[in-house]
């Protein structure tokens, strides 16, 4: 496992839900710091700014920490949790998965459960289990244990329990927060880059909290940064599984970075689009088109900063987003951290200029 594999594993194991993000805010200050200065916006968003040849353009690069989780809602007099997910949740991808509830005295693992299905009628038997019919168990034997033994209190984040692994084919990585882990690795790969290179402008890599909950981190740091250009580093959503919609959508994993013409919280800049696309041609970096109709990205909060911002979304393809486990290629990710870094030796003052002329 290479230095980049081991970042990435850090980066996918380390517990943050939406606003539960100090963790792996610690381990990208500590990958950037010897690239950036730093500073923290008062919501939580990690800013990293490294300074080129002029204060301006400031080029900000945003990749949220946060991945989807759950919340303690409640406590049974049984000893069972109710729960309010963190972020967009598919029922059917929650049922018997393992937690770990985070509480002030330690972690407290456990798993995700329903009414038996040997209990259930035929009827029940063809319906979806619903979030709102589940519950965490923890193994405790009443109200009393969960909360004066075990410490669990109302509102303690629920992390999905998921170990990173490389696969038999050594270039696929699966672990838990690939939405958006890899965009935070790229950050740190894309400063170290620039460290060695010169560039035009002053970018800020920002690790943003709260995405997966409203876009809320983008909107106070985008307040930090003033920037003349954006993008949100990314996961797309690899459409190359059985039953995929190829209509609809038109991600292969392991055939380059994608670029995303729409989503429902931004229609990017035209000629910053075709700004990226022409630096992968040029570097001979595969990429991908593509469109998210039922997500959105930091940039919907971001373009709107000021008098306006051009922004762009990039991502890496992923299988199985939003789920405990995911996949992504490792050349894809190499890819991505490239074009990036090239993209942003390419903003130069007239450029950025030229964007919205």
């Amino acid at each position: 496992m290479d230095a980049i594999a081991k970042m990435l594993k850090e980066l996918s194991e380390a517990p943050g839900v939406s606003g539960y993000e100090r963790e792996v805010r610690k381990i990208i200050r500590r990958y950037v710091e010897p690239y950036a200065a730093i500073e923290q916006d008062r919501l939580g968003s990690l800013v990293a700014r490294r300074t080129g040849t002029g204060d301006r353009p400031r080029v900000m690069l945003a990749a949220h920490m946060d991945e989807i989780g759950f919340m303690v809602k409640s406590i049974t007099p049984e000893g069972f949790l109710r729960f309010l997910p963190l972020g967009g949740w598919f029922d059917q991808v929650m049922l018997a998965q393992r937690v770990v509830v985070k509480t002030a005295s330690g972690d407290v693992p456990g798993i995700i459960g329903s009414k038996p299905p040997h209990l259930l009628t035929e009827e029940e038997r063809k319906k979806v289990v619903e979030k709102k019919e589940m519950f965490i168990d923890v193994g405790a034997t009443s109200f009393d244990q969960a909360t004066n033994e075990f410490g669990i209190r109302p509102g303690d984040p629920v992390i999905p329990e998921s170990g990173f692994q490389i696969l038999r084919n050594e270039k696929v990585y699966m672990g838990k927060a690939w939405d958006d882990r890899v965009g935070c690795a790229i950050l740190i790969d894309v400063l170290r880059n620039l460290h060695a290179a010169t560039h035009p402008n002053t970018v800020y890599a920002v690790a943003t909290v709260q995405e997966e909950v409203g876009l809320r981190g983008a909107e106070t740091s985008s307040d930090v940064v003033d920037p003349d250009v954006a993008f949100a580093l990314e996961v797309g959503i690899a459409n190359d599984t059985p039953g995929g919609d190829k209509e609809k959508v038109q991600e292969r994993m392991g055939a380059g970075p994608v670029i995303l013409i729409y989503d429902r919280s931004l229609v990017p800049n035209i000629k910053l689009r075709d700004l990226v696309i022409d630096t992968a041609k040029a570097h001979d970096i595969p990429y991908q088109i593509d469109f998210m109709e039922g997500g959105a990205a930091d940039t919907g909060r971001i373009h709107l900063h000021g008098r306006g911002v051009p922004s762009v979304v990039i991502g890496v393809p992923s299988r199985y987003i939003h789920s405990h486990a995911s996949l992504i290629n490792r050349d894809d990710y190499d890819r991505t951290v490239a074009l990036v870094t090239e993209v942003i030796k390419r903003l130069d003052a007239a450029t950025v200029a030229e964007l919205v002329s």
